[in-house]
């Protein structure tokens, strides 16, 4: 019995069949990649919006209870935060609004590396486990004044400090590179988040109808 060979030969791939391949996979790899890296950061800006909305609504009941009036324009006296806050001390009034806000965890965004949750309201709970600031000037009766939001602003390109901050309505602010790069979310009076660009947070300071706004950063 013969045996039939095949005429048919095996070919590997040329040089240049190998270059497109590995061509192909490179461009494949970099329209990965920016998803991927992408993924991780949008998670936390998610969440840094839903911190905002807890707070938000903690600020609600809050003055639901107290006259229609936020902690930060109620005395101590009668059990609001108005003279810690125009002091530039930010945790007195989230340790004010504690029942409201349940967990301190709310008040760090996820995104910050400066700074650290804390695990309760007491002991060691200061202005590094706070990444949002107070907006001194937030009336529910002006819903587009400002009630809190991420405090990594830049003023002229440089870093705002903790403290008393007042910034004009033609101040040269923006989001800083960190946290969100260059975006950023605002808490308004009337209860909504708004995440915002650079152009959008210069709108915002302006739409408030404020000459000066007053915040307190952490």
């Amino acid at each position: 019995m013969k045996t039939q060979c095949s005429k048919r030969r095996n070919y590997g791939l040329t040089l240049v069949e190998i270059l497109v391949v590995i061509f192909v996979l490179a461009i494949l790899v970099a329209m990965l990649l920016p998803t991927s890296s992408s993924g991780p950061r949008k998670a936390r800006r998610i969440s840094c919006v839903n911190n905002l909305k807890q707070i938000g609504l903690a600020y609600r009941i809050w003055e639901g209870d107290h006259g229609d009036e936020y902690p930060m324009s109620v005395s101590v006296t009668n059990g609001g935060a108005m003279e810690f806050v125009a002091a530039g001390n930010v945790t007195a009034i989230f340790q004010v609004m504690s029942n409201e806000l349940s967990t301190p965890k709310i008040l760090f965004c996820p995104a910050d590396e400066r700074r650290a949750y804390a695990t309760n309201f007491s002991a060691g709970f200061s202005a590094q486990n706070i990444s949002y600031f107070i907006g001194l000037d937030a009336d529910e009766t002006n819903p587009q004044t400002l009630l809190s939001g991420d405090d990594n602003f830049e003023i002229g390109g440089a870093p705002v400090q903790s403290g008393l901050l007042l910034i004009s309505s033609n101040a040269p602010i923006a989001w800083s590179a960190a946290r969100h790069k260059f975006f950023g979310n605002l808490l308004l009076s009337d209860g909504s988040v708004m995440q915002s660009t650079q152009s959008e947070l210069k709108r915002l300071i302006q739409q408030t109808g404020l000459a000066t706004n007053h915040f307190t950063i952490p």
